[in-house]
């Protein structure tokens, strides 16, 4: 039961990511272009700054929960590494349990309720010449940590049976 739950979190993850991930070269070609405007021909245009920083928070949010699946993202601790499977299971529990659910819950919870407000303001951009549909990226963000916090789950189930599979083993 527990391992197709997993399953089908890890690949909303992973597909999730990959989409992400090909928005990259329209963020390159957008930070180019504003930079050959802006410093070239002195011209500054609003409309790509926001773009730029609209492009960024999609990758980073699309891609937050794959990079913790495919253990890509950046640990603290430097010490994982040496440690035996099954004390990195127990830290993976307990960094799940105690960090990062708390902290993904809490912040996708409030996300999700500045989403809303923001669709129901159909929020755009406060600069005149700026990008509408605000509500959009506040979506994207939301969305983005919510299911950051479903890869913790993931994880945790994983974990957990690595647990559960090591204790057996060492009776």
């Amino acid at each position: 039961m527990f391992s197709s739950l997993t399953r089908f979190i890890d690949r909303v993850a992973e597909l999730t990511g990959k989409a992400g991930s090909f928005v990259l070269p329209l963020l390159v070609v957008t930070i180019l272009l504003n930079v050959i405007l802006r410093y070239v021909f002195n011209i500054g245009m609003i409309e790509l700054e926001e773009l730029q920083w609209h492009l960024n928070a999609l990758v980073v949010m699309s891609c937050l929960a794959w990079a913790y699946q495919t253990d890509t993202h950046v640990r603290v601790d430097v010490l994982h590494a040496r440690m035996r499977p099954r004390t990195q299971a127990l830290v993976e529990v307990l960094g799940v349990i105690f960090l990062l659910l708390p902290f993904a819950g809490l912040v996708s919870w409030h996300a999700w309720k500045i989403f809303s407000f923001s669709w129901a303001l159909k929020e755009g951009s406060p600069m005149p010449s700026g990008l509408p549909a605000r509500y959009i990226i506040k979506g994207v963000m939301a969305a983005g940590m919510s299911l950051l916090a479903l890869q913790g789950v993931s994880i945790l189930i994983r974990s957990l049976q690595r647990l559960g599979t090591a204790w057996s083993e060492a009776r």
